[in-house]
């Protein structure tokens, strides 16, 4: 059975591999272009691929389930909100971004305010994602890929060591990627290991459903209505320490806006877009993935509750991995390994490939203007070998305290992100803002941040988000008005071209955000919670 999977494994990544790259060779990847925006080539269904992939990692697949065995369905917040936040990122942000034909989000902040604003927003983006993000990404990936396939097992070594192995594999499947593809190669996988997430991800549910029902899907669900209508609830007390639901209208909000409209990682793909109409269409595909992906990143952890009892209480985290060994058949776990491997290497290679970005672009180009672009992506190759390697070599390391350090890439985001969607809401829609306030609401919403988690430690930090937009936006204001400036037109600096629109951009928000709405109805105290 092992060496079955190793095979089917390798054949299914190689296969993704081989047809990515064929597809990319299309793409000049020797300019900054092709190298950093797949040519801005995309069409909407890679652009959605690839921004889903980037967002998913074995973390969040397991974190999240893991919280719902616990808490139960309020854990959906999480992607479910997030498709309100997507459209309006869809609606407003994106054709601002594509009016000005900004590359990285630091560019924007460069237009409006200054070059110290760029640089200090830049810094703080590279900063997130080499300390925290990239070696995590790595680690976690690797410690659910061993504890799901029993990777040390079939190498016949110790876990460390398994680890080690999948973290060195996947560190230079995706430095190779980038290397020899760019975005346009790894777009192109994203989507077909996006389309096997769906169909294995959702797999899961509908086996364990039929498991749980003795070989009968509907009792199986009638199981989980009949025995555990309280986690069917996603309507969190307030004081709930996953999702408490007054933070679904303050910090949750703030923090999907930050997540899924300013974030370099993020927005960078969806700019990568053939024209604004394609980077449109992807959106709505990502909201309304984010919808229906509760389905295998949430209830899961309830079925789990379900089928294993109590069992994984004192740790939750080890409920999914349970549970897909529990029901997917032999055949198939290969094939499953491959997504799984994919979801990891996604998210690896879209923080690498924006943190080369900000490098090569916001760094080197601006000490060389002189440098063409074969020279930036010369620089910008070198740069993804150096800050990938860094990643492979520290994520082992994250063996010996790896709680301290998730805790605190939570707390490095929230040193910064609130503050950075206050100064680009104020960019769009103040013609007064200073950049002298765009500096002060980032330096003050560092100190006041750390007062707030110093005097209110048992205060949920969705909540402190809520505040902290508050006093960011206070900031901006109180400050710009001490120094008055000429006021500011953004549409000078607008595009010469007309950026098209899609036509059925308004009806898809309101489709989008109606299929929300329905979705919390359904899983509420008048919904199957009541039953």
């Amino acid at each position: 059975m092992g060496i079955f999977m190793v095979l089917s494994f390798l054949l299914v990544v190689g296969a993704v591999w081989y047809y990515a790259y064929s597809k990319s060779r299309a793409v000049n990847i020797d300019s900054t272009e092709g190298y950093f925006m797949g040519g801005r080539s995309l069409s909407a269904l890679a652009v959605a691929g690839t921004v889903i992939m980037t967002n998913l990692s074995t973390e969040q697949i397991v974190g999240q389930n893991g919280q719902s065995y616990v808490g139960g369905m309020e854990v959906m917040a999480w992607e479910v909100t997030a498709a309100i936040a997507i459209t309006a990122f869809a609606t407003i942000f994106l054709p601002k971004y594509f009016r000005l034909g900004i590359n990285t989000i630091s560019d924007f902040l460069e237009i409006r305010y200054d070059v110290f604003t760029k640089r200090v927003v830049s810094l703080l983006f590279i900063i997130t994602y080499i300390v925290s993000f990239l070696p995590v990404v790595l680690y976690s990936g690797a410690l659910v890929f061993n504890q799901l396939f029993k990777v040390d097992q079939i190498f016949n070594v110790n876990p460390m060591t398994g680890i080690v192995i999948v973290v060195a594999a996947m560190g230079l499947v995706g430095l190779a990627y980038l290397l020899f593809g760019g975005l346009s190669l790894s777009a192109t996988s994203d989507t077909i290991y996006g389309f096997g997430l769906i169909v294995l991800g959702l797999s899961i549910p509908v086996l364990g459903l039929i498991k749980l029902g003795s070989g009968s899907f509907v009792q199986g669900l009638d199981h989980v209505v009949t025995n555990t209508p309280w986690l069917l609830n996603s309507v969190g007390a307030v004081d709930s320490k996953f999702v408490p639901w007054p933070a679904l209208f303050t910090g949750m909000l703030f923090n999907n806006l930050y997540f899924w409209c300013t974030n370099q990682m993020i927005v960078q793909k969806s700019l990568a877009a053939k024209n604004l109409v394609e980077a449109q269409k992807a959106q709505f595909i990502i909201g309304f993935f984010k919808v229906f992906g509760a389905l295998f990143l949430v209830f899961p952890g309830i079925l789990g509750r379900n089928i294993f009892g109590d069992a994984f209480l004192s740790n939750p985290d080890s409920v999914y991995p349970a549970l897909v060994t529990e029901v997917l058949p032999n055949y198939l776990q290969g094939l499953f390994a491959a997504v799984i491997f994919g979801a990891v290497l996604s998210s690896f290679v879209g923080a690498l490939n924006s943190t080369a970005t900000l490098l090569s672009l916001d760094f080197y180009k601006a000490y060389r203007p002189e440098a063409d672009d074969e020279q930036v992506v010369r620089v910008a190759k070198r740069l993804t070998i150096a800050v990938g390697v860094a990643a492979m070599i520290v994520a082992p390391f994250i063996a010996f305290a790896p709680s301290g350090l998730y805790a605190l890439v939570q707390e490095i985001n929230g040193l910064y992100s609130i503050s950075l969607l206050t100064i680009i809401l104020f960019a769009f829609y103040s013609k007064t803002a200073t950049a002298k306030a765009a500096k002060f609401t980032l330096i003050g919403h560092v100190l006041f941040y750390g007062l707030f988690k110093l005097i209110l430690p048992n205060i949920h930090y969705l909540y402190i988000f809520a505040i902290m937009f508050v006093v960011d936006c206070l900031i901006m204001v109180v400050v710009s008005k001490m120094q008055k400036e000429e006021q500011y037109e953004l549409d000078v600096f607008e595009s010469y071209e007309e950026v098209e629109e899609w036509k059925y951009t308004k009806v898809a928000s309101v489709i989008l955000i109606t299929t929300v709405l329905l979705t919390y109805l359904a899983f509420s105290p008048l919904g199957l919670a009541s039953l």
